[in-house]
């Protein structure tokens, strides 16, 4: 090969190597392996001129050095030294391409999430070989719990790079998946499950005037209902009537009934259903008439359509549990700032009982129980939704007599076909005013009803808190065989 041929040809070599190495971690190593390059080749040129002095000793002892180069005794020591730099420099070309190679390696081994239809997620699967020594390995994206105690996806590094969420945690055993969390903020989307809707830096508070939107994209034909879980709310109360006048959470785009929402909820949860592929807008805003420390954290979970956890249709709420407390938008102990003003100028405490509600609260029958027991909670106010809560706090205790039937036309809970402790017959599904009986009911599905108006001046609702109730489902051991015919 000619030394015009040699140097085209390291030219060539040297081309490809700058064009191979895009990234930081490659164009460094090919810097370091010129730089010993060269440096060798300084090296040997020095040595050589020190101990020989003279252009025939210097060849001679060269040509010792390399035996490769003993029939090229007509080359100069320059010549033999672009021959050595040319052979290190293919080596070292040859060091750079096996870490390229190992880096798209790498790449397929991280973006390998195909499809894992076949994969009972049991075990992890084992890699496809490529190299003896480097395997395609596949993982199940699967929930996976974060080191901050969030639930997240498990995904690969990049993966969870390019979708913009935040690494937590390792949540496969060969280190290669990770835990993604996906944060989402005021005019973002996702389409992506376990997803975080929070509010601008959170989980520091705000106080000023907003209007922030989040949309919930459906994963094309897979999902079905999105489960949103608040698990922080804290937003104004509503007006002494119970509209969400100042601050509220209007959602669009989904199926089915539901309520603007304001007030403190953190740990409520609604779902929403898509229609068709269309998406589900969040929308949350604030009025800078309160002064208010705000925050929220709103966790989107996508269903997908054959998912057993689907909530039934006209189920705002789904419980799955044998037991829990169902509470009503906004319950709480403490009274409503805001106040009621009547014609006469007389003005009285607000409720907190959102108003122009219609929704169900649905609990999935568990096997082996038969029906459903519904219990007031401990908390003294904790069954106030019609009539003067006010007067009856100043009284010692609240009423006994709970209020059903057609007395309850404004506010009230509907159980159907319910029963009495003592397996009477209640004379009716509807109840209402200040107390509540410990009934229980074999209709299925097990379903409560909440209705409200819009309006608490005719009734004289004052001061209601809404509702706390705790339902038991009841073994079918425990069951009365003539009210389970009946019933």
């Amino acid at each position: 090969m000619s030394r015009s041929m040699e140097g085209k040809f390291l030219a060539t070599e040297m081309d490809f190597l700058r064009r191979s190495a895009r990234n930081s971690k490659l164009e460094k190593v090919r810097n370091e392996e010129i730089k010993k390059i060269s440096k060798k080749e300084i090296t040997i040129i020095e040595e050589i001129q020190k101990k020989n002095k003279g252009r025939r000793k210097a060849t001679k002892e060269y040509n010792e050095m390399d035996p490769n180069c003993k029939k090229k005794t007509r080359k100069t020591p320059r010549d033999m030294l672009d021959m050595k730099s040319l052979k290190q420099v293919e080596f070292g070309l040859t060091i750079v391409l096996v870490l390229l190679i190992i880096e798209q390696c790498e790449c397929r081994i991280e973006n390998s999430l195909e499809d894992y239809s076949e994969f009972d997620g049991k075990d992890e699967r084992e890699g496809k070989q490529y190299w003896p020594v480097i395997g395609l390995v596949r993982f199940e994206n699967s929930n996976c719990s974060s080191l901050e105690g969030y639930e997240g996806v498990c995904v690969t590094r990049r993966e969870c790079g390019y979708i913009g969420g935040i690494q937590s945690g390792s949540c496969t055993s060969n280190g290669i998946g990770r835990c993604c969390l996906l944060y989402r903020t005021c005019g973002q989307s996702s389409a992506y499950n376990n997803t975080y809707f929070v509010s601008d830096d959170y989980p520091n508070t705000f106080n000023d005037e907003t209007s922030c939107t989040f949309t919930i994209e459906p994963c094309p034909g897979t999902s079905c209902q999105a489960r949103v879980d608040f698990l922080n709310f804290v937003l104004s109360q509503p007006d002494g009537n119970g509209n969400c006048i100042y601050d509220s959470m209007v959602i669009t785009g989904s199926g089915g009934n539901i309520p603007v929402i304001c007030g403190e909820n953190s740990g409520q949860h609604i779902y929403l259903t898509f229609v068709g592929n269309n998406s589900i807008t969040i929308t949350i805003s604030t009025s800078s008439s309160v002064d208010l420390e705000r925050s929220f954290n709103l966790k989107v979970t996508q269903i997908a359509c054959d998912c057993p956890t689907l909530a039934p249709p006209g189920c705002l709420q789904y419980y799955t549990d044998l037991s829990a407390t169902v509470r009503s938008f906004n319950y709480g102990t403490q009274i409503n700032g805001a106040v009621i003003t009547y014609a006469n100028s007389t003005t009285v405490a607000g409720t907190r009982q959102l108003a122009n509600t219609n929704y169900g609260v649905c609990i999935q029958m568990q096997p082996g129980y038969c029906s459903i027991q519904w219990a007031q909670s401990s908390d003294s106010t904790s069954f106030t939704v019609t009539n003067n809560t006010a007067l009856v706090e100043v009284v010692s205790g609240l009423p006994n007599d709970p209020i059903v039937g057609s007395l309850c036309t404004t506010d009230f809970v509907v159980i159907p076909n319910p029963y009495y402790s003592n397996d009477t017959a209640v004379n009716s599904d509807r109840f209402c005013g200040n107390e509540f009986a410990t009934v229980y009911t074999y209709s299925k599905p097990f379903v409560l009803t909440v209705i409200t108006d819009a309006d608490e001046l005719q009734s004289e609702d004052v001061a209601n808190r809404g509702f706390s109730l705790t339902f038991t489902q009841q073994s079918c051991r425990n069951v009365n065989p003539v009210v389970l015919l009946t019933g």
